[in-house]
């Protein structure tokens, strides 16, 4: 059995995905690549055939009809053999030094992988043109050189959370809880690092910069006006996030801290959705975003009390024309002062 899985989901990724791949051959024969070719149109499935008739015993080709992003990594699920499971974007890569000792650390674990579901590592906002590189670390939240559970984390601050560039879950783990990522949507990567968490139990932070998060083309899902125009998906998937945690409440509530975490975290998308939609300028989209609002008051009226009340919550619901052109100056300040998108 390998010791790692990682799936690299790709669409039309002939220009990049070569340097993704070579980043992870460095792993050598403990890890499986799986390079999940989701119907690309253009020299990927060929690339991935060429990586996987030279290292037959570490990449495995993966030929799909298109489904979008989830659908690369439900397949990569399905497909994995490995005791631990990562995803890595086509576009993205992993350092070469962090990644000895990310395996080093996986390798401690393999003779008992119950004694750890969920690996995390710091990771790097590659902005293309960016002199100095934000690194996401987790030093004041997490405990560190130990195994942990979620009453031993610390407070989260705002815009401080676990990303999908930052986990490598227990393969069986994900697995066992079911998680099906939702085809042809964007921004699934949320509910990647969101639906397994109350399965999650013992946690381990190796506080090495392992994930480098490019960011930079003009087609990427993050790209402000890619947002606006695929705004539909992120509400979709913001609703499926409330529905993950009004139906998993009193599961979820048992764990002070996780649920603290988990609704922390929807707050915050329900405000990148609040947000998108301001931005677009639209009164449908000026309706969405109360239609989103209510939708999360009918599902669970205590989460909406906890964020209606909230800072967040009090500046997304400012009245009139200026009250929204706040929100939109807001949001750019925390984008400069957090370095996404």
């Amino acid at each position: 059995m390998k010791l790692l899985s990682v799936a690299i989901p790709c669409y039309n990724s002939e220009a990049y995905m070569k340097k993704c791949i070579e980043s992870l051959l460095v792993g050598g024969e403990e890890v499986e690549i799986l390079i999940v070719n989701d119907g690309s149109k253009d020299g990927t499935a060929k690339i991935a055939d060429e990586y996987a008739a030279k290292y037959p015993t570490i990449v495995k080709a993966i030929h799909k009809e298109n489904g979008g992003h989830g659908s690369g990594v439900n397949t990569g699920i399905d497909h994995a053999t490995g005791l631990y499971f990562k995803v890595v974007d086509s576009d993205d890569w992993v350092k070469k030094s962090a990644y000895v000792k990310v395996l080093d650390k996986l390798r401690e674990f393999a003779e008992n992988p119950e004694g750890l579901d969920m690996l995390i590592c710091n990771f790097v906002y590659d902005k293309e043109g960016a002199k100095r590189k934000k690194v996401m670390r987790y030093q004041k939240s997490l405990p560190t050189d130990r195994v942990f559970t979620w009453e031993d984390c610390h407070h989260f601050g705002k815009g401080h959370y676990i990303l999908m560039h930052s986990v490598i879950f227990r393969t069986q783990l994900l697995k066992d809880c079911g998680i099906r990522l939702p085809e042809h949507t964007f921004y699934v990567d949320n509910l990647y690092v969101f639906e397994p968490l109350p399965y999650v139990k013992k946690m381990y932070y190796l506080d090495v910069n392992f994930y480098r998060y490019y960011i930079g083309r003009a087609d990427q899902s993050v790209n402000e006006s890619v947002m606006i125009s695929r705004v539909d998906q992120q509400v979709r998937v913001n609703k499926l996030m409330i529905d993950y945690m009004a139906e998993h409440r009193e599961e979820i509530e048992q764990h002070k801290r996780l649920y603290q975490y988990m609704q922390n975290y929807l707050e915050i998308i329900m405000s990148v959705s609040s947000i998108i939609l301001i931005r677009s300028e639209t009164e449908e989209n000026l309706a969405k975003k109360e239609e989103l609002w209510q939708y999360l008051k009918e599902k669970d009226k205590k989460l909406y009390g906890y964020m209606r009340r909230g800072i967040l919550g009090t500046f997304l619901h400012l009245p009139g024309k200026p009250g929204r052109k706040f929100c939109v100056w807001f949001y750019h300040v925390c984008q400069r002062i957090f370095k996404f998108n």
